[in-house]
Order: C-alpha cells, then structure tokens, then sequence
C-alpha cells in the first residue's frame, strides 16, 4: 500500500471507530506508540502491535458512550501521515467531553512504523 492508500484505510476506519482493525491490517509487528507525557494512565511508549492492541482494549474498557468521532485535516507529506482526530466522549465516570489531537504516522514499507499523538 501506498502512504496515500493508507492514510484513506486509516481515515475510514477511524471515522468507523474501528481502530482495532486499522491497527490490525495497517501496522507493521514491532510498530511504536507514543502518548502525550499525560495520557490517562498509558505508558509514553507502547512496542509492538501486539501492545498496542491490548492499550485499545483498555482505553476501549475506560469509555462509557461514544458520541461521535470526527476526523479532519488529513495531511500527507512523504512518508508522514498527520491528521486530527476529535472524539466526544463519556468516560467511565466523568462528564461527557469533546477531545482533539493531532496524530501523526510513518509509513515504511507499506506499513505504520509509529504513531504519535499530541493533545
């Protein structure tokens, strides 16, 4: 897959709330995710797709109701994928609230290497 074939797989599926299976069909095995220094509880760094499924499950454990999921911004430089992802959501617990981040991806070899997110 091209960096432009993924970024539109990777919109699609975001948009869908499926990011179990972007992750799943897009990354590469030893790909790496980074987090904000404050992210809730998630190391800064995750390895592995493995990982990095099992902190969509727990993040997914956290959430109460998804309202809506908005992506916008799509930028393609490269091999970088950056777009914004907003989210309004009911965490287990707390007030409904509307969260924004810019995400940011590398491409190698017709995969997703990292991904990192700042809030």
């Amino acid at each position: 897959m091209t960096t432009a074939q993924i970024a539109h797989r990777l919109e699609t599926l975001c948009r869908q709330g499926d990011f179990r299976t972007a992750v799943e069909d897009l990354y590469a095995a030893d790909s790496v995710s980074i987090e904000p220094e404050a992210s809730g509880g998630f190391e800064k760094e995750t390895r592995g797709k493995d990982k990095i499924l099992q902190k969509g499950e727990q993040f997914n454990s956290m959430v109460e109701t998804v309202h809506g999921i908005d992506i916008r911004d799509t930028t393609i430089t490269g091999n970088i994928i950056a777009l914004v992802l907003a989210m309004d959501v009911t965490m287990k617990g707390k007030p409904r609230a509307t969260w924004e981040e810019l995400c940011v991806y590398q491409v190698k070899e017709g995969k997703i290497i990292s991904e990192q997110f700042f809030m």
